[in-house]
């Protein structure tokens, strides 16, 4: 533990299970007060409880402008200021292609994964405003960057994420209040409902994906999000930045043409 961010108060939604509950651990062995938005309201009281004085939980639907702002205010009661707001909330369903993906489905994507991004913007700007600035951070996706097929909704949604983004770090920039989103790529998390096979079965399939040749964990995005928490990254703002492990960095394609095979240098 370094107290990277010590005396500093964190609002972090979907923080109950997954990269939010990594990042939620993370923060507060860092010194951070940490408030546990979900709607998970089984394991997100257990997270808590296990972090003591330090965390705080508030069931919270990132969809609702009444529940986000209670969340906000929550964390204010309880610590006087917020600091960093991580907009981690997201949903990913089965969508099948265009044509035949329901509309609740897209509707649903649409909902957590852009307007929960904007309403904790909207409603924890504010607050930082009134703490001298801090740091807003979102969780978008490699989807945003590249087009999956049979996930449509999903890639359109976080590329959503990381044009509001950098639309609205510049709007905020003048108020010391930094906005940078984490655009990961395969990360092997049960999210709180997968099973611990088909958890394994993900991380064995993101490992081929990856050239670095492993999935991605929790902690590897907890720690890009503590890194844009901090001081760190104090002259950073309105940037995506990439955990992918090489995903969307070398193009293979070359490499299976001229039959390079970089794994045996």
């Amino acid at each position: 533990m370094t107290d990277r961010l010590a005396g500093k108060v964190a609002v972090i939604t979907g923080g109950a299970s997954g990269i939010g509950e990594a990042t939620v651990r993370l923060f507060a062995s860092e010194g951070a007060r940490v408030l546990i938005a979900d709607r998970n309201a089984e394991r997100g009281p257990m997270v808590a409880s296990e972090l003591g004085d330090s965390a705080l939980f508030v069931e919270t639907d990132v969809r609702n402008g009444e529940d986000v702002q209670a969340m906000f205010s929550a964390a204010d009661e309880a610590w006087g200021r917020i600091d960093i707001v991580y907009n981690n909330a997201g949903v990913g369903p089965p969508e099948d292609n265009i044509r035949d993906c329901p509309e609740h489905t897209y509707d649903l994507v649409s909902d957590v994964n852009i307007r929960g991004v904007w309403l904790g913007m909207k409603y924890g700007i504010p607050h930082l405003e009134r703490a001298g600035g801090g740091s807003i951070i979102a969780t978008a996706s490699v989807a945003g960057l590249v087009g999956l097929a049979g996930m449509a909704a999903y890639c359109a949604s976080k590329g959503a994420v990381i044009a509001m983004v950098q639309a609205a770090a510049g709007e905020w920039a003048s108020k010391g209040i930094r906005i940078n989103c984490i655009c990961p790529g395969g990360i092997a998390t049960g999210q709180g409902w997968l099973s611990e096979e088909r958890v394994e079965q993900t991380r064995q399939n993101w490992a081929k994906m990856h050239p670095l040749g492993r999935s991605g964990e929790g902690i590897d995005i907890a720690n890009a999000a503590l890194f844009l928490a901090s001081d760190a990254s104090a002259l950073i703002t309105g940037q995506k930045l990439v955990v992918d492990g090489g995903w969307t960095g070398p193009d293979g394609r070359y490499d299976d043409l001229t039959g390079r095979d970089w794994s045996q240098v």
